[in-house]
């Protein structure tokens, strides 16, 4: 096991290398320093001078990839992509364009992105395990097919639908929670009751279509037989039988959301002005701004790999037959 780990670890630094690589490629297709310059500097007419100025503030004075003035190893250390992108996987992620910290941005705006995407994942979990268990057991009845129906419908309407319904008919009409905003202590719960309804309700149809797959797949295996012939309630296969077997596509599934617990939603921050790591992150694309961009790519893909390494992990926990060699 732990070697496997390990393993795993290893094979994380080239595709962290090859996702830097592949970002830093992609924005400097669209922009160059100087482009970035003009737009944070906000003028209309920009003198070289004040362009020159901005670079050199901010290490945009030199060359993208291959410093051909230096001397030895200084002409791929005294590069861009190195000052910006490879101090990252020492966690130093510099200072964004307006000057701000990155990491100290990052960690006063993690405590909102988690309070309203922990919340939302879990319940969200619950209600679709609990409403897909529901589908099986009454499956090939009305409730199992107008609930299909009802999935599906879910699944053909827009998350904005949502998020513009629920702030006007809950917010405005209602006046029951706050439309947008967020505020610090006990009185958070007020602006992230909504967010957390829509966030699971959005889901609401995928989720639970798909996770009553893996239980109806579960329930036609020979096992599933076994324990009803043996005289066990269609209750006990399906929490004791089918929903352990079942856990280990579940977990599969879960893990794609794991990276959006810490980044945050990007539309649903957005819209209810939560100041969380989403919306961070789409101001930053909307003014250009490298190092917050990047910094957020690194992250999300660092926890995506850290979570398919637990989900491999959480297979041996879920079924025994599974061993990591």
């Amino acid at each position: 096991m732990i070697s496997y780990i390990i393993r795993r670890l290893l094979y994380a630094i080239p595709i962290l290398l090859g996702v830097n690589v592949i970002t830093f490629a992609l924005f400097f297709l669209v922009n160059t320093p100087d482009d970035m310059a003009r737009m944070q500097l906000g003028a209309k007419r920009v003198t070289p001078e004040a362009i020159a100025k901005w670079k050199q503030e901010r290490g945009y004075d030199k060359p993208l990839l291959y410093n051909a003035d230096a001397a030895g190893t200084a002409r791929l250390a005294h590069t861009i992509f190195f000052e910006k992108s490879l101090r990252m996987f020492v966690f130093d992620f510099g200072r964004a364009d307006d000057g701000r910290d990155i990491a100290r941005e990052i960690r006063l705006r993690m405590g909102p992105s988690l309070a309203v995407a922990v919340p939302a994942f879990f319940v969200g979990l619950l209600v679709y395990i609990t409403f897909a268990l529901g589908f099986a057991f009454f499956r090939a009845t009305y409730i199992d097919f107008w609930g299909v129906v009802m999935c599906v419908a879910a699944m053909s309407i827009s998350s904005m639908f949502y998020i513009i319904g629920g702030q006007y008919l809950i917010g405005k009409l209602w006046h029951l929670v706050p439309i947008s905003g967020f505020s610090g202590g006990a009185d958070a719960l007020r602006f992230i009751v909504l967010p957390v309804a829509i966030g699971v309700i959005g889901s609401f149809g995928a989720s639970t279509r798909l996770y009553r797959t893996f239980f109806l797949e579960e329930i036609s295996k020979d096992y599933v037989r076994t324990a009803r012939a043996k005289g066990l309630t269609e209750m006990t296969v399906l929490f004791r039988h089918v929903l352990k077997n079942a856990m280990i596509p579940i977990l599969t599934g879960v893990v794609v959301a794991i990276p959006f617990l810490f980044i945050g939603g990007l539309i649903t921050e957005s819209f209810f002005g939560i100041p969380g790591l989403g919306s961070y992150t789409i101001d930053a694309i909307n003014s250009q701004d490298f190092g917050v961009v990047r910094s957020m790519v690194f992250i999300g893909s660092l926890l995506y790999i850290a979570g398919l390494l637990l989900t491999d992990i959480s297979y041996t926990l879920v079924d025994p037959r599974v061993r990591l060699t």
